[in-house]
């Protein structure tokens, strides 16, 4: 190669290597400007809106969660406590996938196809931001796992959260009802800012009914995070309010008392203090165990519950109605004497049997002892349980006159106790009749009504009520399951004073006569009741009942022995005690039970155990 040629390509190449340098360097330049553009657009034109996400993943607004409120009995027996339990929770907004995520848990922890469902239902309702509960109750060896891969799920946390729990388990699930978990419809309703991050609330019975008092106000806090979310440092706080605590009326003695002496019967007892309203026993049977209901009741569980014969998640003190048989004597009696359609010392004979005056048809309304009673007056027909009286007082009276005086007891209507559901039970007239089945009342139907059968329904709650009245000769006071309630801000107890109203009587002499004829059940040499009176210290006063639970043709006679079971007479007894100054009202119901006489002693035993332990009250 020549040295001109040397030189000439020499010149060439460093042209071209000229060239690239600056087209390098203008591209260099405009990239230089566009990173230049770029960085002072976000220091300056969204300085705010990324400051603003930057703070957001660096700062975390977080829901601290007040205290439920506890509930205990009269006497400092806890019902219904908190307990501290470990639970998987996911932050949505946090989470990339959470089909992927929820797959990866799974196969560190159990998780049910209820549960997922349940979180998937709360993820379509619930702010991307808020905590969501995946499972509960992880036991120690589960969140041991779930804390050494917290870093492959980024959004997953494990929270310690207080979970409700009920100490005395069956024994009050009626009354003290239990909490679950928030769904839909709740959402619904409940104020969210007051639940945001709350995941149970109260579902029956007084968890439900005291739902405001229990559940305090939910406090908030601002935290510095880490990239894995965990807590660096709080900011600011504000603290959440515990729910306030409330103490009942119920004595969880006397509760087990009276559920253990109904044995195997379903049904109810209810006592009542007859001068407070206060409710010291409140018994369904058979009873269920609210725990099981607390995280979520398996669908095996709660298909057992649901579709057991005996019918356990059905509240009968406040849901049952039941034809009230002969306790309803006392109220019938009383109004016969008050309305002056029987003399206090009048008598009727009774044959066994009764025929309607004016009835060509010559129909027999039996009486229960097919011998009769012979001359029966008013103390006579209470102490043995007289139809035959009654059929002929009920006649005089008429159905509307007995209505009017059986509704100032309560019959017929809500009793007004602090639960929510509560049934009315059924106080016949001719206008209800006319009203509900476009027919007359017949006279018949009215002799019927006069021993508490035919279209006479009343719940426990209410027959316990009305017996309370009598106690207290005529003072009527709205039953309250709460005594007090323990305000947690100040360390105040509030108390509500019930709603009295009181039945007068023409002749305040009547409610003695009364009280003398129901003595008699319980220590009368003839009493229907008379055996529970041997060898008492106190005198009580009661009534026993019997309620059909089919209908016996009139020429047919009722034997325990060919009856199923279910198809039997339901036991009833109404009392209180003592008759001097009674300070205990009772009212059982033993479905299919037969004999109210079955039922006095349960009384006998709340009343003897009451006394002795509030004796100074």
């Amino acid at each position: 190669m020549s040295y001109r040629s040397y030189v000439s390509d020499h010149s060439y190449e460093a042209s071209i290597f000229k060239f690239r340098a600056i087209v390098a360097a203008i591209i260099s330049f405009l990239l230089l400007c566009v990173l230049l553009f770029r960085l002072a657009w976000l220091q300056i034109v969204d300085y705010d809106r990324f400051a603003n996400l930057s703070e957001n993943n660096r700062i975390r607004l977080m829901e601290l969660l007040p205290t439920r409120g506890l509930i205990f009995d009269r006497n400092g027996v806890i019902l219904a406590e908190n307990k501290s339990t470990f639970h998987l929770e996911i932050i949505p907004e946090q989470v990339e996938d959470m089909d992927a995520t929820l797959e990866g848990l799974a196969e560190l922890v159990t998780l049910t196809e209820s549960e997922i469902e349940r979180f998937r239902d709360q993820l379509r309702v619930r702010r991307s931001f808020q905590s969501i509960s995946l499972r509960t109750r992880l036991n120690e060896e589960e969140v041991a796992r779930l804390a050494a891969n917290r870093h492959r799920f980024p959004g997953m946390d494990i929270n310690a959260r207080l979970s409700r729990y009920y100490p005395q388990g069956t024994a009050v699930a009626h009354a003290v009802g239990y909490v679950g978990r928030i769904n839909q419809r709740e959402l619904t309703v409940i104020d969210e800012g007051n639940y945001r991050g709350t995941t149970h609330i109260g579902k029956t019975g007084l968890e439900k009914y005291y739902e405001a008092e229990l559940h305090g106000t939910v406090g908030r806090q601002r935290v510095e995070v880490n990239a894995q979310g965990r807590i660096l440092r709080v900011i600011d706080k504000i603290a959440p309010v515990p729910g306030n605590d409330l103490v009942l009326n119920l004595d969880i003695e006397l509760q087990r008392m009276a559920d253990d002496a109904l044995g195997e019967f379903a049904g109810s007892v209810i006592a009542i203090e007859p001068h407070t309203g206060g409710v010291v026993v409140f018994v369904s049977k058979p009873e269920f165990d609210p725990n099981l209901f607390v995280h979520g009741i398996s669908h095996k569980q709660y298909n057992y519950l649901q579709h057991d014969v005996d019918k356990p998640l059905f509240n009968r003190a406040l849901f049952g109605q039941y034809p009230p048989g002969s306790t309803f004597k006392p109220f019938i009696g009383l109004a016969g004497i008050e309305q002056r359609r029987f003399g206090v010392k009048e008598s009727i004979y009774c044959r066994g049997h009764y025929l309607l005056p004016g009835d060509k048809t010559e129909r027999k309304y039996r009486d229960w002892k097919k011998a009769g009673h012979g001359e029966t007056d008013f103390t006579k027909a209470i102490e043995q349980s007289c139809d035959v009286y009654f059929y002929e007082l009920s006649h005089r009276m008429g159905i509307d006159s007995m209505h009017d005086f059986l509704a100032q007891f309560g019959f017929g209507e809500k009793t007004g106790i602090d639960l929510l559901g509560e049934r009315r039970g059924l106080l016949p007239s001719t206008d209800w009749k006319k009203r509900t089945q476009q027919t007359v009342w017949y006279p018949g139907e009215t002799l019927i009504a006069g021993i508490g059968q035919g279209y006479m329904l009343t719940t426990p709650v209410q027959l316990a009520v009305a017996t309370a009245a009598l106690a207290s000769r005529g003072e009527k006071i709205v039953p309250r399951l709460l005594r007090e309630v323990h305000v947690s801000v100040d360390d105040t107890v509030k108390k509500r004073e019930p709603s009295r109203t009181m039945i007068k009587l023409r002749r305040e002499g009547n409610w003695d006569v009364l009280f003398n004829a129901m003595r008699k059940v319980v220590h009368g040499k003839w009493g229907t009741a008379r055996a529970t009176g041997w060898g008492m210290k106190f005198k009580m006063a009661g009534k026993t009942g019997t309620a059909q639970v089919f209908g016996i043709a009139q020429d047919e006679e009722y034997d325990a022995e060919t009856v199923a079971r279910k198809l039997r007479d339901h036991g009833l007894f109404i009392g209180f005690g003592p008759v001097k100054d009674p300070v205990l009202a009772v009212a059982i119901i033993a479905e299919n039970g037969e004999h109210g006489s079955a039922m006095a002693p349960i009384a006998k035993k709340l009343i003897k155990r009451y006394m002795e332990k509030y004796a100074d009250q």
